[in-house]
């Protein structure tokens, strides 16, 4: 029987559509942009089961309002094809997906893992949806499932990686992510783990040299990938106030490869913000950023994505925003399986969004207050989502709340220690509170 390069037995035995299929599986768990060429195999297979199945992944992950339509023809014919039961799980995950089922999509990933723990595609499918649900302990318990059988796969100890550093299981995070390195130098999702890590302790001069001397690698993989791993290494640069740095990366490594795509547009989004909550002067760089957004429409496709679109369009002073608060709002009346997240996380803190962007900081500071202890339920990761903690720290001190600026400060200190836009801030917010000693404290962990 023909295998797939995970050793998974597969129904089809073109060679081409064989080859097509082992390339959606290693491109998908290495971001390679290689996954795509199941889209210029099946066509000519159109029985396919599983070559179906992947296609309509990869119109799904466009992530945008027209991925179902799109998506939905594969669907229909990976299921009417004949497969392997592990081959119809896969066909019924995309379905299911394409149905916006999203609970029923990750129930039958997670089902089918158990039986196939040799399925790591579609592992790493599961752990994208829960992801997405802010869901840290099914995503790591999703990736157990494939041990011991995937114990050699590095792709396998990235994902387990990722799973525990969510879970802020930081030790095991690591040592997951160096195993994946231990296999193959070169996996960029073990790297990212591990940035994640290095971010969270702290341990930003580290954290800078090791995304440095691996970055070579990432030449050639998917835009997300790219942009993401330097969006980290930027991260880090902002902590040690090189502004200039991360503006070069902005320009050349985080914005631009696929400006329409998603993921590109948020990673460029939170990282102008950021360089302007660091006192970085980012330009006229919004207008491009808000102009891709902006013809994405109402899109209300994922809460995380929707709120840093809808940021773009509010600074960039874009008439399009009241169009996305609107749907942003009916969203939140509308029946599905996330209507609690949209209606008591996104939209509270979209409407702190546009509070900010008007410059009622006092409100915005209130409502993204009250979203923020739940922004876990709208997805995205720790390091992502401290975004919306940074606009939230931005309204305290434009509302003149020294307090409870300090309160915050204070806190996010305890993993950036010797940040320099950080104890910059604290030093402010120490001299306007009465505080002259402890913001000579502050401004003497500024370098001289």
């Amino acid at each position: 029987m023909t295998t797939d390069c995970l050793g998974n037995p597969i129904t089809d035995t073109d060679p081409a559509l064989v080859r097509g299929i082992d390339d959606f599986i290693e491109g998908f768990l290495a971001y390679q942009t290689r996954a795509v060429t199941i889209l210029e195999r099946i066509e000519s297979h159109p029985d396919s089961c599983l070559g179906n199945a992947y296609a309509g992944f990869l119109y799904m992950f466009l992530e945008s309002p027209q991925a179902p339509a799109l998506a939905r023809p594969f669907a229909e014919r990976a299921l009417a094809g004949a497969g392997l039961p592990r081959e119809r799980a896969n066909a019924q995950v995309l379905a299911a997906w394409v149905a916006g089922d999203i609970p029923r999509a990750i129930r039958l990933a997670e089902e089918a893992v158990r039986q196939w723990p040799g399925d790591l595609a579609l592992l790493k499918l599961g752990q994208y949806h829960l992801f997405n649900l802010g869901d840290a302990a099914g995503m790591l318990r999703m990736a157990l499932h494939a041990l011991p059988q995937g114990q050699d796969a590095p792709w396998l100890h990235g994902m387990i990686a990722f799973g525990y550093e969510q879970c802020h299981l930081l030790d095991q995070a690591e040592a997951a992510a160096r195993r994946a390195l231990q296999i193959v130098p070169s996996d960029p999702w073990a790297h990212h783990a591990l940035a994640h890590v290095m971010l969270t302790q702290g341990r930003v001069d580290e954290g800078i040299a090791f995304l440095e001397s691996v970055s070579g690698s990432w030449q050639g993989l998917n835009s997300f990938m790219v942009t993401h791993n330097w969006w980290h290494l930027a991260l880090f640069y902002l902590s040690r106030d090189r502004g200039a740095d991360v503006l070069a990366l902005y320009d050349t490594r985080i914005w631009g490869l696929e400006k329409d795509y998603s993921q590109d547009q948020v990673g460029a989004v939170s990282l102008l913000a950021r360089l302007e909550f660091a006192g970085v002067d980012v330009g006229v760089r919004w207008h491009d950023v808000a102009e891709h957004v902006a013809r994405r429409g109402a899109d209300t496709t994922a809460p995380f994505l929707t709120l840093q679109y809808l940021y773009a369009l509010e600074r960039a002073r874009r008439p399009e925003a009241a169009r996305l608060m609107q749907a942003i709002a009916a969203r939140a009346e509308a029946p599905s399986h996330d209507r609690t997240a949209w209606a008591e996380v996104a939209l509270p803190a979209a409407q702190g969004i546009a509070a900010h962007a008007r410059g009622d900081s006092a409100l915005a500071a209130r409502l993204l207050g009250r979203a923020l202890p739940r922004m876990r339920e709208i997805g995205g990761s720790h390091a992502q989502r401290d975004f919306f903690e940074q606009i939230h720290l931005d309204a305290l001190i434009r509302a003149g709340d020294w307090s409870a600026a300090q309160q915050v400060l204070e806190l996010r200190r305890v993993h950036d220690p010797d940040g320099i836009p950080l104890n910059r801030q604290l030093a402010q917010v120490y001299d306007a509170a009465g505080l002259p000693a402890e913001a000579a404290r502050a401004r003497a962990r500024l370098p001289a």
